[in-house]
């Protein structure tokens, strides 16, 4: 059902002095908040509805209403209007240091907390597909072959392989040599069935050799990276009552300081571009689901990203928290083009 033009006002209101007072609001409250000159009875009527539709609730028998997640949900789609924010002067602290990324994005962290009031984390850079660069065999011992692997971004793995056989070294130069010829510049969707052929083809009787090697470069592109988070206030969610219950005050700061599961919530859907909003259930960390995180994808050349993620409780300043991250993401995006250059 869609909210007529009254509903959606009254809900705006509800959410709004919801975001600010932290307490749930009644219908004399929102009588003065409106500009809508209605009576209490009449937005009472409206609260009611609102409630069934399941876009407010009411936490105590004699309390106002406060917003479910369903409510913030359409506040986020529907109501609210991006809000560009003056944030320059964050930018002449971070362009004296755009060419340390390290620092780069420490800095980010720590702004992004001071100026949200939130906790705030930063990835370091991805890739989104792992193409070969190089690939280079060395014999160790007789029956052990080592094959050092370069990916794209740089990104060196060593594979140890046992041999049932030693190998020649013209053996290891041809392997070399036709491992280079049909896998450099593909990742691992496109090693085909045809390019396994025409390997094997090539190889004279190494076939063995050459499925093992496919086998440690497969490993090789799908191992997960180390990717470095940095992040900051932590202790901003203490200042927001309905996080700062011990249980749950501790939980999120355990997984603040772990960064694991965050990190795997950062990188959902990262293929998207835009900003990206989670309340309550929607995370997919347990110990959020008081929260919600806002996230954005920055860029630093086709193919290489990072994410930025906002936590804090589900009242946050959606419009503030999107804002920001609209003008991060695009001065951010500037910043590693002006480098690129």
């Amino acid at each position: 059902m869609e909210l007529d033009e009254r509903k959606l006002k009254i809900l705006q209101a509800i959410i709004k002095n919801y975001l600010e007072t932290g307490e749930p609001v009644g219908s004399r409250t929102i009588s003065k908040f409106t500009d809508l000159n209605l009576s209490s009875a009449t937005i009472r009527n409206e609260m009611s509805d609102l409630e069934e539709l399941g876009y407010i609730v009411q936490p105590h028998t004699s309390a106002g209403r406060i917003p479910s997640d369903k409510g913030y949900r359409l506040y986020v789609d529907t109501m609210m209007q991006s809000r560009m924010q003056e944030v320059e002067q964050m930018w002449d602290a971070l362009n004296d240091k755009a060419d340390k990324m390290e620092t780069l994005l420490q800095q980010v962290a720590k702004l992004l907390a001071v100026n949200t009031n939130y906790a705030t984390l930063v990835t370091g850079p991805q890739y989104r597909s792992r193409k070969v660069k190089f690939i280079q065999l060395t014999d160790v011992e007789e029956t052990q072959l080592l094959a050092v692997i370069v990916l794209e971004g740089n990104i060196v793995k060593n594979k140890m392989l046992p041999l049932a056989a030693g190998l020649k070294k013209e053996d290891i130069l041809k392997l070399n040599i036709v491992l280079n010829t049909y896998l450099t510049g593909l990742d691992m969707s496109e090693i085909n069935l045809s390019v396994i052929a025409k390997l094997k083809e090539q190889s004279d009787g190494l076939g063995n050799v050459i499925t093992e090697l496919l086998d440690a470069i497969a490993q090789a592109i799908s191992e997960e990276e180390d990717i470095p988070v940095y992040t900051s206030g932590a202790t901003n969610i203490l200042k927001y009552p309905e996080l700062s219950d011990h249980h749950i005050a501790s939980d999120l700061l355990y997984e603040l300081e772990e960064k694991k599961y965050l990190t795997e919530l950062l990188n959902e859907n990262s293929e998207e571009h835009g900003i990206q909003v989670y309340i309550g259930q929607e995370t997919s960390v347990e110990s959020m689901k008081d929260c919600s995180v806002v996230t954005a994808t920055y860029e630093i050349e086709d193919g290489i990203y990072g994410r930025i993620g906002i936590v804090g409780p589900k009242r946050m300043d959606y419009e503030k928290v999107v804002g920001t991250l609209q003008t991060l993401k695009s001065q951010l995006d500037d910043i590693f083009k002006k480098n690129k250059e």
